[in-house]
């Protein structure tokens, strides 16, 4: 089944070039070329990926991002941006998006980041269909249900981006084990190149925001310096 890829870009000529390259790879491609028009056909045409422009006429990006993640919309995001601006960058994560690019960049990168944000999704679905046992992660008040998306500390509900879901999720798979900032995003973006590693911290951070009593002194997700990070169970 070929995957359809939504493209909200109001420069012409970069929509052009990026449905040219999705559809030589494959895939079926719809473009919109404001905010609003994305947010209607996000919605309407259901897309397995949005690459989704920063700046945008009518809604921008943060927006129809935020509008998507409201409604409970979990398409895999990828934002782009022609800033090098790192509140735009983790703005954006926050709110609810997978990835970001900065422009100029290549086709090639293009195509390895949407292959592996959807290789990502595909696994995750196939998972979800096979798993008859319902696995439950409980560290004294904190209780994940990873076949729910569901988080509780306490009888507080937890709100993640399904990034910040499965990345939670893979730490706690991997309790007690230090795990490079490049191991993390290997296994939880799947990238086959070098990425930015700062995406990790992005999401590690807003994970202790909402699992630890006070993330300046993390008793789940500790750093370890020069390293990474690592999961721990808080001692009694």
């Amino acid at each position: 089944m070929t995957n359809k890829i939504l493209v909200v870009e109001d420069e012409i000529s970069i929509a052009t070039l990026l449905q040219y390259n999705l559809q030589q790879a494959g895939y079926d491609v719809v473009i919109a070329n404001d905010g609003k028009d994305g947010l209607h056909k996000a919605i309407l045409e259901k897309p397995d990926l949005l690459l989704l422009d920063l700046m945008l006429p009518k809604m921008d990006g943060m927006e129809v991002c935020k509008e998507l993640r409201i409604k409970k919309i979990n398409t895999p995001i990828i934002m782009l941006t022609a800033k090098d601006d790192e509140f735009d960058k983790v703005l954006g994560l926050e709110l609810g998006a997978d990835d970001y690019m900065t422009k100029p960049f290549s086709p090639r990168e293009v195509m390895a980041r949407v292959k592996a944000v959807l290789r990502r999704s595909k696994v995750t679905e196939v998972v979800k269909e096979e798993e008859h046992i319902e696995q439950t992660y409980s560290f004294g008040q904190l209780q994940v249900f990873p076949d729910r998306f569901e988080a509780f500390l306490g009888e507080e509900v937890l709100e993640f981006t399904p990034k910040e879901f499965e990345l939670l999720v893979y730490l706690l798979e991997n309790k007690n084990r230090v795990l490079t900032r490049d191991q993390l995003l290997s296994a939880v973006w799947h990238y086959d190149f070098a990425g930015d590693t700062r995406i990790v911290d992005v999401h590690i951070s807003h994970l202790r925001e909402q699992i630890e009593e006070n993330s300046r002194k993390p008793k789940f997700i500790k750093t370890i310096r020069g390293l990474g990070y690592k999961f721990e169970e808080p001692k009694l």
